[in-house]
């Protein structure tokens, strides 16, 4: 088979790989009343996003690259009927029912940092100080990022601000390629959030990247070590790396110059990621770090390594394990919860390696 239509036969499987449905329409017609006992939860998402904002008001971001960040708070409703796990996604002419689907209710923009600040700042000061950014993979839509970070609050039952990270991912199946690039792009501008974070009153900042998203986390940690303040001023908190789309060799060279974290970083691999399988194949059957076989090869670079092998995922793909495994997305926010030191940490993570056995 010629190259040319490997590399088109492997994009286009990779589809399943960190996406859901591709309306992404985040804002939809008018929305159906729904009585308060039909609605699960109601989440505030705070976002920073070097995307640049749609002509469709509908999308609000697309999938264009912005020079300077963007910043937003969307208000999400989940439904009643929600299942752990997964996304309750409106199908095409389906009504914008609240007590059925996954429903993003308001859109606030901030023209300005300090205004995205100062509100920012308030909600992190209501809900005790912790932060979540969440940094999504490829071929993602902005209204997939913003479910997905959703459903993991909700499910996670983690209870401080949830912070979206979204860089311009084109959110088409051959776009691979405009994703890394984007995705390399955006690692100042995820400094830059970081940063504010830090300066914010936050006192824990924890990080949980996707796919190819842990590439511009660890691009970005990398340099902030370079800068001399690798951990936020002492605020870092877990950093976790769910099925990380980066070669291993150099995913090895940014923890080498990062060097081992106070805090072991927590890495969720699993040998059956069909999607990581793909991209290993477009890159010279190089392997990926997110089904990377030798674990303890990776832990000497101060990680946790959790095999998630034996794990069941809902995605034909099993690339989305971290978030849509109902166990699995409750005991990763038992761990976010944790708050008194390395021995509740290590307990929690021990039994989430526990349920990968």
């Amino acid at each position: 088979m010629p190259l040319k239509k490997i590399v088109t036969v492997c994009l286009a499987l990779l589809v399943a790989g960190c996406a859901g449905p591709q309306t992404q329409e985040l804002l939809g017609s008018a929305i159906v009343a729904a009585p308060v006992t039909e609605i699960a939860g109601n989440h505030s998402i705070f976002i920073a996003t070097t995307r640049k904002k749609s002509d469709d008001p509908n999308k609000v971001f697309d999938g264009e690259r912005s020079a300077t960040l963007n910043y937003a708070r969307v208000n999400v409703t989940v439904p009643g009927v929600h299942t752990t796990g997964q996304i309750e996604r409106r199908s095409r002419g389906k009504s914008d029912d609240p007590a059925k689907y996954f429903m993003a209710s308001e859109v606030v923009g901030y023209d300005t940092q300090p205004k995205f600040s100062s509100a920012l700042n308030a909600d992190i000061s209501a809900r005790g100080g912790r932060v979540m950014v969440f940094v999504h993979g490829y071929n993602t839509g902005f209204d997939d990022a913003v479910y997905r970070l959703t459903q993991i609050v909700h499910d996670s039952g983690y209870p401080g601000t949830p912070m979206l990270f979204s860089w311009a991912s084109g959110a088409k199946t051959t776009d691979y390629v405009y994703d890394k690039e984007s995705a390399s792009a955006a690692r100042d501008q995820l400094e830059v959030t970081l940063r504010m974070l830090q300066q914010s009153g936050a006192r824990r900042i924890d990080i949980v990247a996707h796919s190819m998203g842990t590439w511009v986390t660890m691009e970005t940690l990398r340099q902030m070590a370079i800068s001399g303040d690798r951990d936020l001023g002492g605020k870092l908190g877990d950093v976790v790396l769910a099925s990380p789309d980066i070669d291993v060799d150099v995913f090895k060279s940014q923890m080498r110059r990062y060097g081992k974290p106070d805090k072991p970083f927590i890495l969720l691999l699993s040998d059956d990621d069909r999607a990581l399988r793909l991209s290993g194949l477009i890159a010279g059957s190089r392997p990926r770090v997110g089904d990377y076989k030798d674990a303890a090869d990776l832990a000497s670079y101060g990680v946790t390594v959790v095999d998630l092998s034996k794990v069941k995922g809902s995605d034909s793909f099993n690339h989305t394990k971290f978030a849509d495994n109902p166990a699995l997305v409750k005991m990763i926010g038992q761990r976010l919860r944790e708050d008194d030191g390395f021995a509740s940490d290590r307990d929690v993570t021990d039994r989430i390696s526990l349920l990968a056995q």
